[in-house]
């Protein structure tokens, strides 16, 4: 202020110093406002060094209180320059320093003071310059709080002389005007002190200003007054009726007559405003307006096609623009006209495209909004009028919901969640239907779910509190519980489609199975199973909800409708999984006392009408039986009776089982039926200890009144007695009596032990009492009732295979723990019902084969009653012996005999079974295979296993049964066709090869020969060896082997001599008649290539073969023997073999030929590489990790080498070998044994290398 001081230098220094502060002379800067020579300029540099003073609070307060007088005189002179001032600038510095100066005096008085200047200057300057005053007083009501109720109170007419402003062409001085009225209508105090006709006036002003305004800030202060105003409902009503005030007589010579349009369309003119603000703004005003009274102030503006143009600004990216434009046209939805005007139709494209941008923004409010006002549409959307009548449309909303699902906002998920299930209606749907959409819908609401547990599955008690409904577990559950909404919603809706034929056919793409109905109503149970269940039952576990419960379990009852084929194994899901129990402990704890009747009534419905049901109407999960088919409707009474009082926990139910009821029992028995419905599928309600004494007493009580169980009341409880026995004391002799005797009266007792439960026959067997009475009759119906299983599934078998499932059988378990229930199961054996007795061999035939349950000390139980079968078969049988014999008689018998001991002796029975075997061998027809299979495998084990002693008894009786004999006549005139294997072939070549030795050893005498084709058995191994099974060959090998030990000479087959042989015969040919010269050969080479197959048994049956050949051609022409030997073919043989790995060098086949080929070349010289490579292995091996037929057969070898001349180094190394086999100690092998090759038992030492040293 130097230059100040210069400038008034004569006035400044009569000046008291208490007037300057900080440079600045307070006194100097008044007097300059009052000289009119001082420029604007000066002036305004002095009022910025007093606004710099005003910064600092107190400092020009203490400067004006010396004398208040100077400080009116100051503030009266800025306020006259507030006239005479042009300058923009200046005129805020003054308006500045007035601001500051009230701000800093804080003197009442002082604004008194102000307001009434300026009432004064605005009175004498009408028609004059206003706008600096109304400027002022604007910035005045937002600085000081009070001043709003002031105007309205002591100084009204400042407000009427600015009222008065508005009819001024300025549209700023307007602008200002409205500015001020805003502050006043933001004060709730001073509107209520303003007078009704003011606001009338003002409202009437304000139509016509906002009709006619061409400014933006006009435009905007406008409607931010217009804003205020909408929040009284009186000014709302008057604004909305208002669309024209006729000219007073006073104003009649105005040039302006105050015209205005009505508030709708002046608000739909400015919608079309190109600055978004006053989009903003004036959606907000017609938000203001329908919030008092939406049902009355909709018409107007949906018959002024508000909502099309509202629909229209859905185009900007401005979120408040857009948050604005979702909460008017949900207004707008409360009425009818919004729809029947079709106007939802018309903005529907819009909204989704809106919302596609919008859910890529970062306001939330907006989504939330955005979706709820489509939640709207969807829901009020008359039927009548589709929203998507094409697939497009549909598509691109149901992607907008998936992506509005996936938001990580809980409240906007929610909100998605409910346009979706808007959107499960049967009119939303497109034609075709979209089934494709609608199921990506469900995945997405399913996945979102899926997330729930890591957020609020830990603090369930606050998912459904109302006192914590900001927190993120409050959000997650009212997200879960719409979901659960939404998931019913479309389960409804898929119902809905599923019964219209021409909307469950109207596909979108047939080839599509995603987009079918059926693959929809997969993937609803797929996502209940894999997701809804597991998180509504971990919620339930501590906070259980009604909300969240009633849709689930309307939900579930609705997968029953929709997936039939798929719900017995759902059904069967939900039980093991504890689902009964959970429902009814949720019963209990929420629907007792009559509370919460609608979820009661859903969980009957799931429990009765759909998962019991269900579950009564399937098989039994361990038997496959139904159980209580011909009893479903009387169990479905008592549980629909029942069920809805049953509001009780489960604890409470063993004393409910035990009262005397006063009327009815059908509580008792409905808590019984779940009780085995729940234990049926491994869900123990109570534990077996409760229920075991619980069932009983009931049973005795029951007794004691003279009372008989009901049918269908009968399996339940003796099935739950036979399960909770275990655990539980043996009962005493008063309940045993008490259950034998409801076993044996009621009516379902003979259809309950005709095809029992497992538990239950664990429980017969239990107890002697109950088993010498009902044992055959339990046993047998339990095998009848596998018999009906498997026969459903086979119709063509005629005794279903058993051996599968019996691993785990309790009647293993049982033949295991009581041997005696053999004894019960042989008397099933000799039952009349054929069939069941076959299945009673099938498990004896399980109990022989696996050796854990039957011991050869209980074959004596077995064999008197299979003859005692064969015996009855017999004497069946009519003449012409074309009775169908059953062979599974025959399967026991040959299992009995394989588990025989070695050499053990035949008894009477032994014999009589192998005479009436042998004799319906005779009778039957040859195409019989499922007797002659295991008839003839019985008679080779005959053979083969029964000691030296025995055996020309049996020999002698199957060589005199002329039955036996033709039928291997005809299996042997069948080797001509080897296309056509079959495993009574296989046992037919074997039986008599074993006949033909057995012969030859004990010289039993032959009633029937038997007719054999060299050529063809030379053929077969030669020719069709690539389309013979191996088994067989192996069978033709040993018959060849057998013919050939007795020199193609015995009295049981008559051998037919080789094709091609000239007569008379060459020398060659007549050495080795009936084979000649090219079948030996042929042989020999057809040997040679069956070891290179190199084929376990192929192996041995070959090697023991070429043995007997070479051996029949020494004894015939040994020149012939030496040639073929010695043939390069051989060393290429044995070469391949020893090269094939370790295990094949010391092969007991490759160790056999090689000792043969040493042993009838009789030279070593061309072996000596072959023996080495065989030492190196056996010593590399050790000796003593050979098999027992190795072991033999590579000593006969090394003893063979012995014999002629070796190199030391050589020799010491056989001779090593020998000593450490002669330490090996010896095996306990049964080489008599019989093993299991194929469909084939056959004797070990058949097929095992011959070690028997060579006879020359």
């Amino acid at each position: 202020m130097s230059n100040l001081g210069v400038i008034l230098d004569a006035a400044h220094q009569k000046h008291d110093p208490r007037w300057c502060a900080r440079g600045v002379c307070v006194a100097c800067v008044v007097e300059l406002m009052d000289r009119e020579d001082a420029s604007t300029v000066r002036k305004s540099a002095a009022l910025a060094g007093v606004l710099d003073l005003l910064k600092t609070a107190g400092v020009v307060r203490d400067i004006f209180q010396q004398d208040e007088r100077v400080c009116l005189h100051f503030s009266s002179a800025l306020l006259k320059m507030l006239i005479s001032v042009e300058d923009s600038a200046v005129l805020d510095r003054i308006i500045q320093v007035l601001v500051q100066l009230l701000l800093d005096l804080k003197d009442e008085q002082f604004l008194h003071y102000i307001l009434e200047e300026l009432h004064t200057q605005l009175c004498e300057g009408r028609g004059g310059k206003f706008l600096p005053h109304v400027t002022f007083l604007g910035k005045l009501v937002d600085t000081v709080p009070f001043l709003p109720q002031i105007l309205t109170t002591v100084h009204l007419n400042v407000l009427e002389c600015i009222i008065l402003c508005i009819l001024n062409p300025d549209e700023e001085l307007k602008a200002a005007m409205c500015y001020v009225f805003r502050g006043v209508w933001a004060s709730e105090a001073a509107l209520q002190s303003l007078p009704h006709k003011l606001k009338e006036s003002l409202c009437v002003l304000l139509l016509h200003t906002l009709t006619h305004a061409c400014s933006i800030h006009l435009t905007i202060n406008g409607l931010g007054l217009l804003v205020l105003m909408l929040r009284e409902g009186d000014l709302v009503c008057w604004l909305m009726n208002q669309s024209q005030i006729p000219k007073n007589e006073e104003e009649e010579g105005t040039e302006l007559s105050i015209q205005t349009c009505s508030l709708p369309l002046i608000l739909k003119g400015l919608l079309l405003h190109s600055d978004e603000c006053v989009q903003v703004v004036s959606v907000q005003c017609v938000s203001a307006a329908l919030i008092h009274c939406p049902s009355q102030y909709c018409a107007p503006f949906i018959q002024a096609d508000l909502p099309e143009f509202l629909f229209e600004r859905m185009s900007s990216n401005n979120d408040v623009l857009l948050w604005s434009v979702y909460d008017c046209l949900l207004l707008l939805c409360e009425d009818a006209a919004f729809f029947s005007q079709c106007h939802s139709v018309y903005g529907i494209e819009s909204l989704v495209r809106s919302l596609r941008i919008v859910l890529s923004l970062t306001n939330v409010e907006v989504k939330i909004k955005g979706l709820q006002l489509l939640t709207t549409i969807l829901e009020r959307q008359p039927s009548a009028v589709r929203l998507f009548p094409t697939v497009p449309g549909f598509a691109y909303v149901a992607e907008v919901l998936q992506r509005g699902i996936a938001l990580s906002c809980f409240r906007a998920a929610t909100q998605a969640a409910c346009a979706a299930s808007a959107l499960f209606r049967l009119n939303h749907q497109s034609s075709p239907v979209h089934y494709g959409e609608l199921k990506k819908i469900v995945e997405a609401l399913t996945s979102r779910c899926d997330e729930l547990p890591s957020h609020f599955i830990s603090q369930q008690r606050r998912c459904f509190s109302n006192s914590d409904s900001g927190s993120q577990s409050f959000r997650a559950g009212v997200f879960l519980i719409q979901a659960l909404a939404s998931f019913q919603e479309v389960s409804r809706l898929m119902v809905g489609l599923a019964s219209e034929a021409s909307m469950k056919e109207n596909t979108l793409d047939e080839k599509n199975e995603d987009d079918t109905l059926e693959s929809v109503c997969v993937c609803l149970l797929h996502c209940c199973d894999r997701v809804y269940i597991p998180t509504v039952t971990k919620v339930c576990e501590r906070f259980p909800s009604p909300q969240l419960l009633e849709p689930f379990f309307s939900g579930l009852t609705l997968q029953f409708i929709l997936s039939p084929s798929l719900m017995p194994a759902f059904a069967a899901k939900l039980a093991s999984s504890g689902f009964i129990r959970l429902t009814l402990e949720l019963k209990a704890r929420l629907c007792s006392r009559y509370r919460h009747s609608s979820l009661n009534a859903a969980c009957c419905s799931f429990i009765l009408k759909k998962l019991c049901v269900c579950l009564l109407s399937q098989p039994d999960p361990v038997t496959g039986k139904h159980m209580q088919g011909m009893y479903e409707e009387e169990v479905e009474y008592v549980l629909r009776e029942c069920l809805p009082s049953l509001c009780c926990h489960v604890c409470d139910w063993p004393s409910l089982l035990v009262e005397v009821p006063t009327e009815s029992q059908n509580t008792q028995f409905c808590l019984l039926h779940l009780l085995y419905l729940s234990l049926q599928h491994n869900d123990r309600l109570l534990p077996d200890a409760t229920v075991f004494p619980a069932v009983v007493r009931f049973v005795c009580m029951m007794q004691e009144q003279h009372d008989s169980l009901p049918p269908s009341i009968l399996l339940p409880v003796f099935y739950l007695l036979a399960v909770t026995q275990e655990s539980n004391p043996d009962l005493d002799g008063i309940a045993l009596n008490n259950i034998a005797k409801a076993l044996s009266s009621g009516p379902l007792s003979f259809s309950l032990l005709s095809s029992p439960h497992p538990s239950l026959l664990r429980f017969v067997f239990r107890y002697p009492a109950l088993s010498e009475r009902f044992g055959v009759r339990v046993l047998s119906g339990w095998l009848a009732g596998g018999l009906e299983l498997l026969v459903c599934g086979e119709k063509e078998q005629s005794v279903p295979d058993l051996s599968k499932n019996l691993e785990s059988s309790v009647l293993l378990e049982l033949m295991e723990k009581t041997p005696s229930i053999i004894l019960t199961l042989l008397g099933v054996l000799c039952e009349d019902n054929v069939l069941v007795a076959a299945l009673a061999s099938q498990v004896l035939q399980y109990c022989l084969q696996s050796g854990h349950t039957c011991s050869s000390a209980h074959t004596h139980l077995f064999k008197p009653a299979l003859l005692k079968l064969l015996q009855r078969v017999t004497c069946d049988s009519d003449s012409t012996g074309e009775r169908k014999v059953p062979g599974w008689i025959l399967e026991v018998l040959c299992l009995v005999q394989n588990i025989l001991p070695a050499h053990s002796d035949m008894d009477n029975t032994d014999f009589k079974l192998v005479y009436h075997v042998s004799n319906l061998v005779g009778k039957v027809k040859n195409s019989n295979s499922e007797f002659l299979l295991p008839a003839l495998k019985y008679l080779y084990s005959c053979l083969a296993l029964c000691p030296t002693h025995t055996a020309e008894r049996v020999v002698s009786m199957l060589l005199g049964n002329t039955g036996v004999m033709e039928l291997l006549q005809v299996q042997m005139s069948s080797l001509s066709s080897f296309l056509n294997t079959s495993p009574i072939i296989c046992c037919s070549l074997l039986l008599l090869s074993s006949l033909i030795t057995l012969q030859h050893t004990l010289s039993a005498k032959v009633h029937k020969i038997v007719s054999l084709d060299l050529e063809d058995m030379v053929k077969a191994l030669t020719f069709y060896k690539r389309h013979t099974d191996s088994l067989e060959l192996v069978c033709t090998v040993r018959l060849m082997q057998a013919v050939l030990d007795v020199d193609l000479s015995s009295p049981v087959v008559c051998i037919s001599e080789c094709a091609g042989l000239q007569h008379p015969l060459q020398p060659s040919d007549g050495a080795l008649y009936p084979l000649s010269y090219r079948g030996a050969t042929s042989l020999m080479t057809a040997l040679q290539n069956l070891l290179l197959q190199k084929e376990e048994i192929l192996l041995i049956a070959s090697v023991n073969c070429l043995r007997s050949l070479i051996g029949f051609l020494h004894r015939r022409k040994p020149a012939i023997a030496q040639y073929l030997v010695c043939q390069p073919w051989n060393r290429f043989l044995l070469y391949s073999l020893l090269n094939s790995g370790a295990n094949l060098t010391l092969h007991p086949a490759t160790l056999g030929l090689l000792t043969l080929l040493v042993h009838w070349s009789e030279g070593i010289t061309q072996w000596v590489s072959d023996i080495e490579c065989v030492c190196e292995a056996a010593e590399s091996k050790g000796v003593k990790e050979l098999g027992e037929n190795s072991t033999h057969t590579l000593k006969l070898l090394l003893t063979e080498c012995c014999v002629f001349s070796l190199s030391n180094e050589l020799r010491a190394r056989v001779h090593s070998l020998l000593e450490s086999l002669n330490e090996v100690p010896p095996s306990e092998t049964n080489t008599r044994a019989l093993v299991q090759i194929g469909s084939l038992s056959v004797c070990l030492l058949d097929f095992t290398v011959n070690t028997h040293p060579f006879t020359e």
